[in-house]
């Protein structure tokens, strides 16, 4: 038997199925942990791209729950980006930390029906484990305190996803909700039909469709595109301090230079193209395998073809 939800929570998935019928519904979704680099950038186009060609909606969500990683200023400076380029989200932007009460409230459901289990495994006792082997997954089912910390939440994943990805942590030690429980939650209440997202993000998609699963309900499509890589290979990434769109605004570089540069780095365009977000769109719509072409479906894996990208020379 699947989860007993009570029905305020079956309200909010019956208002995600609602919205998922009426038509496409993506999203893009940032970490206000720094300015969004270039390949972040990227990686919005095209999803902003793909709602538009669809003649659907584009919604933007801000994960801010990891309070530790959120910069001051950083949603600001993401949202002015975002419209420096024209890619203007419908209605308003979403922050992860008001929603809160909707993640806690179905984790108390799965907890009581003895969907979650404690976990108190530490970081150094799973080093280099990529599928949690379920150690605590059949000890006694101790919530409290224990040398002064909590466990953490694991949900009983079933099969295939118990070899595929494990055990997925849903609430961590310190109390923070985990990424895959309230991704998850949001992409059903928020009634998403495709998530696009870069390539990096291909593995997290089981653990992601466990959650789902588990309330008894149909995942999103999941796409993902490919990463914007520096001079040697390497990811854009903020870790590694990548440049955004400021330095180039200070070299004077217009919006429609850096939407060509990006559309022109995955042949959208010809090299040195210079165009708004609104008219690239134009000259895909008669086009719109280019663009569908670049995202690639991953196995239940996680693997995908390789379709990492070099930053073009200017």
């Amino acid at each position: 038997m699947g989860i007993d939800l009570p029905d305020h929570l079956l309200h909010v998935l019956q208002g995600g199925l609602n919205l998922r019928q009426e038509g496409y519904r993506g999203r893009f979704a940032p970490t206000p942990s720094g300015p969004l680099h270039l390949g972040n950038l990227r990686t919005a186009l095209l999803s902003w791209l793909r709602a538009r060609l669809e003649n659907g909606q584009w919604l933007l969500r801000i994960d801010d729950l990891d309070t530790l990683r959120i910069r001051p200023g950083s949603i600001e400076s993401l949202l002015q980006d975002l419209r420096w380029l024209g890619l203007s989200w419908d209605g308003p932007f979403f922050l992860q930390s008001s929603r809160r009460g909707l993640y806690s409230s179905f984790l108390s459901v799965m907890r009581r029906q003895g969907y979650l289990y404690p976990c108190r495994c530490s970081r150094r006792q799973l080093d280099g484990v990529r599928i949690y082997p379920g150690t605590c997954r059949f000890l006694n089912q101790d919530w409290g305190l224990r040398d002064a910390r909590l466990p953490a939440w694991r949900l009983r994943v079933v099969e295939p996803f118990s070899t595929s990805v494990g055990d997925v942590i849903l609430r961590r030690a310190d109390g923070v909700i985990g990424y895959h429980m309230a991704t998850a939650m949001d992409e059903l209440a928020l009634g998403i039909t495709e998530v696009v997202r870069g390539q990096d993000l291909a593995s997290v998609c089981a653990a992601q469709r466990a959650v789902i699963t588990c309330v008894g309900m149909a995942s999103p499509h999941y796409g993902h595109v490919p990463l914007l890589c520096d001079s040697s290979g390497r990811k854009l990434s903020k870790r590694n301090h990548a440049s955004g769109l400021d330095p180039l605004r200070d070299q004077g570089e217009a919006s429609e230079q850096v939407v060509g540069t990006l559309a022109a780095s995955l042949g959208l365009v010809p090299p040195g193209s210079s165009l708004s977000a609104l008219e690239l769109l134009e000259e895909l719509r008669m086009r719109q395998d280019l663009l569908t072409s670049l995202i690639a479906d991953a196995d239940s894996s996680g693997k995908l073809r390789d379709l990492s990208q070099k930053i073009p020379p200017k």
